[in-house]
């Protein structure tokens, strides 16, 4: 038998299991390709995604083209806008004293509330996250303020808080009445004032987020640091906060796009005269106070695009410096399942 003949038979065999059955040839694998979309399911894909886009176009985008075009224009609000100004709105923002406190102000708040609710938040997050009793009525109890509506919250506290209000009063009664302050009309607390009841309205909120985000938390984790000897703190600073360092940022990026934007409690506690005067002025208070109420609501819109594009350049940094190692390893995983 030549060469060739018995390579071929040798071949043969190993085709062949103990069973002498014949094992099917080796097929090579290669990448596949992905199969594009038919005619009903683009349709599909239409269907599902239009009616967002359109509501999403109608009233996101459309208005900010709007805004930036009135911004252009001192405009009273009524009939078309002839009376073009140019940039000349845009350098009266900056140049102006009010807008550059109000904008303090809300740098102040974004910082203050981080360092604030933060540290809270995760304390009481870790104190839920153990088995205790009443722990389902603490959660409620926490999250309460989060949902109770702005007004019955900043109405509720302006009652509260006043020079003849029902804080001094106790404090009075109580006898510590040295420590009766003008919680609202004075610049040096009034601030002060505003950080407690934010935190007070806000906390809740980041706790069920951290609450979440633990529940992601591996036990076997925990258990294997145990048997290790670590203690209580020594594990949740090497174990949990690391773990639960996404929840973290996506808390952090919600709350500073919330404070640059904060109206409503300043509004229905201070107003728009009295909250320049107490140093709670932000840039949507400005925005009203300079636009809607001075009958300028081109004014209006060139601040309202303003803090629309300060939003934007803070969400674009903290996106592209903060949550891309997120956003990255989500997308890594994805793609390696």
């Amino acid at each position: 038998m030549s060469t060739r003949e018995m390579s071929s038979t040798d071949s043969d065999l190993a085709q062949h299991d103990g069973g002498g059955v014949t094992s099917p040839p080796s097929v090579r694998r290669g990448k596949s390709r992905p199969r594009g979309l038919g005619w009903s399911g683009r349709l599909e894909v239409l269907l599902m995604v239009g009616p967002a886009v359109i509501f999403f176009v109608g009233f996101v985008i459309f208005p900010v083209i709007m805004a930036a075009y009135y911004g252009f224009f001192r405009w009273s609000g009524f009939g078309p806008a002839i009376d073009f100004v140019g940039l000349r709105n845009y350098f009266v923002i900056f140049s102006d004293p009010n807008f550059q406190a109000a904008l303090g102000h809300n740098v102040f708040i974004v910082v203050m509330s981080l360092i604030m609710q933060g540290p809270v938040a995760i304390l009481l997050a870790l104190l839920l996250n153990r088995k205790m009793r009443g722990q389902s009525v603490i959660r409620v109890l926490i999250f309460v303020p989060y949902v109770i509506a702005e007004v019955v919250v900043g109405t509720g506290f302006s009652l509260l808080l006043a020079t003849r209000g029902a804080l001094n009063d106790f404090l009075e009664n109580a006898g510590l009445g040295f420590l009766a302050s003008d919680w609202l009309s004075d610049p040096a607390i009034a601030i002060w004032t505003l950080m407690a009841i934010l935190t007070w309205k806000y906390v809740g909120f980041a706790v069920i987020l951290f609450l979440a985000g633990l529940q992601s938390v591996p036990e076997e984790l925990y258990e294997a640091a145990a048997i290790d000897g670590a203690s209580y703190w020594q594990i949740q600073r090497r174990i949990t906060l690391p773990l639960l360092g996404p929840t973290i940022r996506i808390w952090a990026f919600l709350s500073i796009i919330g404070a640059l934007q904060l109206f409503d409690l300043v509004y229905i506690i201070w107003g728009q005269y009295v909250a320049s005067v107490a140093g709670t002025n932000t840039m949507a208070i400005y925005m009203v106070a300079t636009g809607r109420n001075a009958g300028n609501f081109g004014y209006g819109n060139a601040v309202a695009v303003v803090i629309f594009l300060i939003s934007l350049v803070v969400a674009l940094i903290y996106q592209r410096y903060v949550l891309r190692r997120d956003t990255a390893g989500a997308i890594t995983e994805r793609g390696a399942g």
